[in-house]
């Protein structure tokens, strides 16, 4: 329907920073094995990629022959000082306590506070709004991060939820449907609808 616009949110593919439960924000990580197999029959107009390369490549691997617009408005929540430790490396520091108590009063030392990363997030959805309306796109792709995917789905789901109680996980996609009026005024979608990612058939 012209009177429509569909704004896919996937994920990048699983990393081996993933796999070791480390913080990936800012740093990046190559694309485990099983991430370099995943497939989507879905296919749209436009391809917008946070300007990480797990995103990078993930994008090449869904979408191979397109064009990708790169923002680092899309990047995951900068983690500072926190970049590639996990839990356990973390357990016995007192303000990383804090922050897990209070993520939005605390931040990452030499990090983003969630103010921060929330306010980046939403001038790089102005700008592929923008785009969307300039270019009159009907379907698009925005290849990202799970904060990020968290934090979209908590502004634009058609029911309300926090931004932490949305599951994003690796291999996964959301496609949220406007009407260009809902999407013009920073309204929320009418229709949200997984995208899951298969594994490509080998031989």
């Amino acid at each position: 329907m012209d009177d429509t616009v569909v704004v896919a949110l996937f994920r990048h593919g699983l990393t081996e920073e993933n796999k070791r439960k480390a913080y990936l924000g800012w740093n990046d990580s190559p694309l485990c094995s099983e991430s370099k197999k995943i497939w989507t029959n879905n296919r749209y107009d436009r391809y917008f990629s946070s300007d990480l390369s797990r995103c990078i490549n993930t994008a090449n691997i869904l979408f191979p022959t397109n064009d990708l617009y790169l923002l680092s408005h899309l990047r995951e929540m900068n983690f500072g000082k926190w970049e590639g430790k996990t839990y356990e490396d973390l357990k016995e520091v007192p303000l990383y306590q804090r922050w897990l108590s209070d993520p939005i009063s605390y931040s990452p030392p030499e990090g983003e506070s969630f103010a921060e990363f929330t306010r980046r997030v939403s001038i790089g959805w102005e700008k592929i709004t923008e785009d969307i309306f300039s270019h009159n796109i009907q379907r698009c792709a925005i290849i990202t991060h799970g904060g990020v995917i968290r934090y979209l789905l908590s502004e634009f789901a058609p029911q309300h939820r926090d931004f932490w109680s949305w599951q994003v996980p690796h291999h996964h996609g959301y496609e949220l449907v406007f009407t260009k009026e809902a999407l013009g005024r920073r309204e929320r979608c009418t229709l949200l609808r997984e995208v899951p990612l298969t594994a490509k058939e080998l031989g």
